[in-house]
């Protein structure tokens, strides 16, 4: 009931005080934090604006929503070789909010924030006119100079993917249609695999530190492999000449390649991986590795650059080819 909510100023104080662990946050009971990055280091600032039906259903348990909303943005800080210092957060809450709703998510964020050693430094909370929306800025260290952007891949790079690809597009997938899994084969452990990492991605903050060691160029791959690719392509200057048939898979998406070849074009493409693609200079690639080993986060090679600006050639594509031309995740 409306009647039981606190206003902003207990809202604040009762769910996300507890939240602002860093003595830079003062609390959260000033206008801002005071934010005092570490000697020698640069600021790298990322933002993600998530909208509920959009970006996740609003029927998702509200802990999996702030996980998501969190994880995005940290997804975004590991692609430039950044460790995660905390985040700022803006709330917009639909009309029908309710403190039970609102207790778990700041337990889904509570959560993360052990998991991923951050913290809240402060933000805003609304009234939405138009459901739920949640927007976090998130705040990262690197040495300075050493962030890695999309702008430094060279001819002859390899390229590399982190994890597997195309799970989160295909659990997006199966949750719109659950008939799919009898259509593609899936067993029941398959299909679960699948909704969970569309509903709870994983972001590979662990392999920041191999991105900034020897990573020429990387991004996280949010709206499709290929997609992201290209975005890689402009940035740098190169082409990519990437093989199909080294793309790292699940079970589940290999089941699917097999059974149903059109789905799984567009899951490989679909986005909503959070997997980190990067540009390794030869020399660097044994050690990129290592370091990804040590890191648990595993990599494969999955093709290279080439000096022919913007192309983006497929080897062994098969059902690919076409989703290569389109496809992938478009915001407007």
């Amino acid at each position: 009931m409306a009647g039981d909510r606190p206003g902003e100023f207990q809202l604040i104080k009762r769910y996300f005080a507890p939240l602002a662990q860093d003595p830079g946050s003062l609390g959260l009971t000033d206008d801002a934090c005071v934010f005092s990055p570490d000697p020698g280091t640069d600021l790298v600032l990322t933002k993600d604006v998530l909208a509920a039906d959009v970006h996740f259903f609003g029927t998702d348990p509200a802990e999996a929503i702030a996980a998501k909303a969190l994880r995005v943005n940290l997804s975004d800080l590991a692609a430039k070789g950044a460790r995660a210092k905390g985040y700022l957060l803006g709330l917009a809450l639909p009309a029908d909010w309710t403190t039970n709703w609102l207790e778990r998510f700041c337990n889904g964020l509570a959560a993360d924030q052990a998991t991923y050693s951050v913290s809240l430094y402060g933000g805003d909370t609304i009234r939405s006119g138009n459901g739920l929306e949640i927007s976090i800025t998130a705040i990262g260290e690197v040495p300075s100079g050493r962030a890695v952007r999309r702008s430094g891949a060279r001819p002859g790079d390899v390229l590399f993917v982190s994890g597997t690809i195309g799970d989160g597009a295909a659990g997006l997938k199966l949750r719109l249609n659950p008939r799919l899994a009898g259509r593609t084969g899936l067993s029941t452990d398959e299909g679960d695999h699948l909704l969970d990492r569309y509903l709870l991605p994983r972001p590979r903050t662990s392999l920041a530190s191999a991105v900034q060691d020897h990573a020429s160029a990387a991004l996280d791959v949010s709206d499709g492999l290929f997609q992201d690719a290209r975005h890689l392509c402009q940035a740098s200057n190169v082409g990519f000449e990437i093989d199909c048939e080294l793309l790292p898979v699940s079970s589940a998406v290999e089941r699917i390649r097999n059974r149903a070849p059109d789905l799984y074009a567009s899951c490989v493409n679909g986005g909503d991986d959070y997997e980190i693609l990067a540009c390794v200079p030869v020399s660097q690639c044994d050690a990129f590795e290592a370091s990804a080993r040590n890191a648990d986060c595993p990599v494969t090679r999955i093709g290279h650059a080439v000096a022919e600006p913007g192309a983006l050639k497929l080897v062994n594509s098969g059902s690919l080819a076409t989703s290569a031309e389109g496809g992938g995740f478009k915001h407007f």
